[in-house]
Formats: C-alpha cells, sequence, structure tokens
C-alpha cells in the first residue's frame, strides 16, 4: 500500500527520520534506538518485529515523547502530517510545545500500551476512563453524550454496554485489551500505536483481537504501527514489516515480500523460528547465540556473531541501509554487507514475489544463488 505522488490518501503520516534514543548520558550511556527511519503511510498497517529488548517499544515512546527518565531523545525527527490535503505542512513531534503536544496525543496519535493488565486504572470504571478521556479533549460535550459515546465505543470493539459500570479486575484479559482499544479510538486518532497488544492472551484471543484491529482500520480507516516480537501475527496482517535488531531497523518490506523473499540473515532467521501451518512440516530452527549486550554493542554488525553467512566485513563496520539491488524492489531496504556479493547466500537468494500478480521475479543477473 506504497503512496503514490499524485495519491495524497495513500501519503505519509507519520515519518521516523534519524531516531536516537540513549538510556543514561555520556560515556555510560545506553544506545538503544539507532538513527531509525520508519514511514506509516495513510490506512496502512505497519508492523515492527524483533525479540524482546530489541528497542521496539523504546522507538514507539521515543517518537511520542512518552520515554521515562532515564531515556533521553538525542537525536532524529518525527513528522506527523496531520492533512492528506496539505501533505507539506507537518509538526515535529519532537520540537512541539507541550500544549501542541497535549492536543496532538490522543486526538491524533494514540497509544495502545503494552500489557492491559497494568494500564487501566484499577480504582475506575470502564465507563470512568472512557468518558474522562473525551471530557479532557471535548470539554464543552455534556455528560450525556460523553456516556453514549463511551457505550459506542464499547459495542465498536464488541462489549456489550453493560460493562461500562464494570472495573478492570471484573474483565477478562481480552475485554481489557478491547477496552485499550476503544480508549485509543475514543477521538478517532489518525495514528494507532498498538505495543504488545496481544502479549499474555492465549491464541484464541489473539486471534480475535488481530481480526479486531483489521476491521476497525477498514472501518475506520486509521493508521497503525504495531509492534510485536511474534512475526507471523504480522504476515497477514500488515501492509509493510520492518525488522529490528540491536536498536536498529535492519530490514523492511511489503509484508508479503518480506515472508517469501527475505534479505536479511535475521528476518530469514526470525521466519525459520515458528511453524507454517500451511504445507509440509519442517523442523524448527532457532537463532542461535543470544542478543548483544546494548551497553557493548561491537563495531561492525551486532548480528554477526550469530549470523551463519557472516563476512570478515561484517565484524569491522556496520552496513548503510539501502536498498538491495534486486528486480522490484520498491519500498524494500536491508543493512547487510552480502548484497554487495556476486553471489547471494541460498536462503537469502529466493526468487522476489510479484505484488500484483505473484510471480516470482528474478534475483539481479550475475547472482547465483548458491550456497556460501
Amino acid at each position: 500500500m506504497s503512496a503514490g505522488p499524485g495519491n495524497p490518501a495513500n501519503a505519509p503520516v507519520l515519518e521516523i527520520r534519524g531516531l536516537c534514543v540513549d538510556y543514561g548520558r555520556g560515556a555510560t550511556a545506553t544506545r538503544a534506538v539507532i538513527d531509525a527511519d520508519l514511514t506509516l503511510h495513510r490506512g496502512e498497517v505497519l508492523g515492527l518485529a524483533g525479540e524482546s529488548g530489541s528497542g521496539k517499544s523504546t522507538l514507539a515512546y521515543g517518537a511520542t515523547r512518552l520515554l521515562r527518565q532515564p531515556g533521553i531523545i538525542t537525536g532524529g525527527r518525527v513528522l506527523f502530517r496531520p492533512s492528506a490535503e496539505s501533505p507539506d505542512f507537518a509538526i515535529d513531534i519532537l520540537d512541539a510545545s507541550p500544549q501542541t503536544l497535549r492536543g496532538l496525543r490522543w486526538r491524533d496519535v494514540a497509544i495502545v500500551f503494552q500489557s492491559a493488565m497494568n494500564s487501566l486504572n484499577p480504582v475506575l470504571s470502564v465507563q470512568a476512563q472512557l468518558t474522562d478521556t473525551v471530557a479532557a479533549h471535548l470539554p464543552q460535550s455534556t455528560k450525556s453524550e460523553r456516556r453514549e459515546h463511551a457505550a459506542g465505543l464499547l459495542k465498536l470493539v464488541g462489549i456489550s454496554e453493560d460493562r461500562l459500570r464494570s472495573f478492570p479486575h471484573e474483565l477478562s484479559g481480552g475485554m481489557k485489551q478491547r477496552v485499550m482499544i476503544a480508549l485509543a479510538l475514543a477521538l478517532d486518532p489518525q495514528v494507532v500505536i498498538m505495543d504488545e497488544p496481544t502479549t499474555a492472551l492465549d491464541v484464541v484471543t489473539q486471534r480475535q483481537i488481530v481480526e479486531q484491529v483489521i476491521r476497525l482500520r477498514e472501518e475506520l480507516g486509521f493508521s497503525v504501527l504495531f509492534i510485536t516480537h511474534d512475526l507471523s501475527l504480522l504476515i497477514e496482517m500488515a501492509d509493510v514489516i520492518a525488522i529490528m535488531y540491536a536498536g536498529r531497523i535492519v530490514e523492511s518490506a511489503p509484508a508479503q515480500r518480506l515472508f517469501r523473499a527475505p534479505r536479511h540473515p535475521y528476518t530469514a532467521a526470525l521466519l525459520d523460528s515458528f511453524p507454517s501451518l500451511h504445507g509440509k512440516p519442517k523442523m524448527l530452527a532457532g537463532i542461535p547465540g543470544s542478543p548483544p549486550d546494548m551497553r557493548n554493542l561491537p563495531p561492525g554488525c551486532p548480528f554477526a556473531p550469530r549470523c551463519r553467512y557472516a563476512l570478515p566485513r561484517c565484524v569491522e563496520q556496520y552496513p548503510a541501509i539501502t536498498s538491495p539491488a534486486i528486480a522490484s524492489a520498491a519500498r524494500r531496504l536491508v543493512a547487510c554487507w552480502l548484497h554487495e556479493e556476486r553471489e547471494l547466500p541460498a536462503g537469502l537468494a529466493v526468487p522476489e514475489p510479484d505484488d500484483e500478480t505473484g510471480t516470482p521475479v528474478p534475483v539481479v543477473p550475475g547472482s547465483s544463488g548458491g550456497a556460501r
């Protein structure tokens, strides 16, 4: 769902450029997010995946200026474009005044926080939490209007109006998560950031939440940044997927392209880590080793110690994230030295799928795809 120059409806709504986030200051600071670039288009679901500790949540909270101490934003821009009709006008969230930021949050950019168990106020009813949000941004609304709006929001996410008087401890995990989604949609935002919204839920409830997000996105037209460590969740719901490792975006591509033809060894390893529901059963392959210590990152690619394709150059120098030299690489970026090699390893030389026809597009001429 990439944006065309003549199609403002699919233009970028949120652009993260060179975002850097540290924990602490000076020489002892831990770099948690490093030069992150992401673009979310209108009406799109952008998935952000990676192992726990890769920096996904820090990126989201840094982009919305919700970081707690000792988190510090050390660089970058986050551009929110409020109007599709005026795509050149943008608000830099990182440079916005407190008043602008307060008006922007929830009204234009809303967040479904990780773990609904801990995000809802345990001593306030569902109705109070929904109506307080509306009252804070729409003080001219009446009490009856806010109550009616709260009931409509619950209906929107599949919960009976009777639950307005319930307290969080009276709801199941799935119902709490739906209340959090209703809370995020209370002011009809343009962007909804969902941080691990299916954590601690059983697989059936996870499926229901994902299907509900897809339905609401189609019905209301908002854009979604969906953060998860479960790449399999994103394959069927996201338009574009970005992969994060050790604080950096290492690959991004349209979802089906990334699923059928991963270009970064880490992406390929993630895809090999969960079972396929279709086709022949296969032996699952875990990723050897552990993620790097973010307090002491190596000079080269941080995935090199775990990568079976690592080159001597990988240990010494980190590659820039660029479009790989393959046919039909629209909206595909990857940070890997292998794509400067004449021959790609077999696991990364899968023909590029065509988005329109599904026909495989050959890898760039000269690449035999032989294993190293």
